[in-house]
């Protein structure tokens, strides 16, 4: 009987150590932050996409006409 209520309270203590841990917290807001990020890049590319596409075929334009 003892062992049994040994175990329980090493089972209790295990849980409860268990849930206090905030070691992956650190991790889930990183990965918000890369989100974050990625989010902010697929925006610039969708809004800025045409205007660099536009400005490297001028260029690009510009150097088979200098040829």
């Amino acid at each position: 009987m003892l062992g049994l209520i040994t175990k329980v309270q090493s089972r209790y203590h295990d849980l409860n150590a268990f849930f206090q841990d905030k070691t992956g917290a650190t991790a889930v807001e990183y990965g918000l932050i890369a989100a974050g990020i990625a989010v902010a890049i697929i925006a610039a590319v969708f809004a800025l996409g045409d205007e660099v596409k536009g400005f490297f075929e001028d260029i690009q334009r510009q150097l088979g006409s200098a040829n």
